[in-house]
């Protein structure tokens, strides 16, 4: 069965790849309107957790049709992925566009730039956050991820990851390689840090509501010293991106090392801003607000 789920996969690479990236996008867009009819159990954590947060401002009709077109984006954003992974950096520029990236400190003779943190989420085409470094040549950009069951399918997810450039550490194997890349300098490392997190994370507001929490940003800026961000990839139009970096989050204040729950509730509220901004524009179908009993 898997060597079918890989040649399968394979073959819809290759047809996305071969296609116009306008019409990947609208194919993306479909797919996820069919899903958005087709997947209740989607539609309804995705109508849900749009009500948690939207509720008492939006009528059902507008929460609604807010999680018709999130299923559309994502559906857009996944198809887009497979395009824009095989994308050279001279096309990545006519669709993706970089602010504040600038904040970070250019490499000159005599210095070394520390490291930087990168708390980043499910925003967009949010694959592209690994080709930043096509563009920031004075940093090499590294992530975590997590092996997919099936061994083929994961390694042909990598080697369409590897041609960004990024460096992928699996987070359950490579946990020494990861730290041993930190402690030199240069490097971006970037987190997703918007999904339930489980027993390591902590319980923390989010839209008013607690859930649990990813900390790997904040302990990591504070472990290895290193200056904390927030990236966002926003959607600015059919199959058009801008990634937008925040200003650096204090991780002291008055001398001291601030906790790591302050740092990731800083986190969460530069996400939670970012999700106003564009409601469509996030994973709505993920189950993000588990209560407590759920997490032993």
């Amino acid at each position: 069965m898997e060597a079918v789920l890989y040649w399968l996969a394979r073959a819809v690479v290759l047809l996305v790849q071969a296609l116009p990236l306008q019409a990947v996008a609208r194919l993306g867009r479909f797919g996820g309107l069919v899903s958005f009819w087709c997947d209740r159990r989607h539609r309804r954590v995705a109508q849900a957790n749009l009500a948690l947060c939207f509720g008492a401002e939006k009528s059902r009709a507008e929460v609604r049709a807010l999680a018709r077109e999130n299923f559309r984006r994502i559906g857009e954003t996944f198809a887009c992925a497979i395009k824009t992974a095989g994308l050279k950096p001279e096309q990545l520029r006519h669709c993706l566009e970089l602010v504040g990236w600038d904040r970070l400190p250019r490499a000159v003779p005599g210095s070394n730039p520390p490291s930087r943190i990168i708390a980043v989420g499910h925003f967009g085409n949010f694959e592209l956050y690994a080709h930043i470094g096509h563009f920031v040549r004075d940093y090499q950009f590294a992530t975590t991820y997590r092996a997919l069951r099936q061994p083929s399918l994961s390694r042909l997810l990598q080697s369409l990851r590897a041609q960004s450039g990024c460096l992928y550490f699996e987070r359950r194997q490579e946990g020494a390689e990861l730290k041993a890349a930190l402690n030199q300098q240069r490097m971006v490392l970037g987190f997703l840090a918007d999904q339930h997190a489980g027993r390591r994370g902590v319980r923390l507001p989010f839209f008013g509501h607690d859930c649990t929490c990813s900390v790997a940003p904040a302990v990591f800026a504070l472990r290895y010293g290193c200056p904390l961000h927030v990236a966002i990839c926003y959607r600015t139009a059919l199959a058009r991106w801008r990634i937008e970096l925040s200003d650096e989050i204090p991780t002291h204040q008055d001398g001291q090392r601030r906790s790591v729950a302050d740092l990731t509730r800083d986190i969460n509220r530069a996400f939670e801003t970012a999700i106003r901004r564009d409601p469509a524009n996030w994973f709505w179908v993920h189950n993000r607000w588990k209560p407590a009993r759920r997490e032993a």
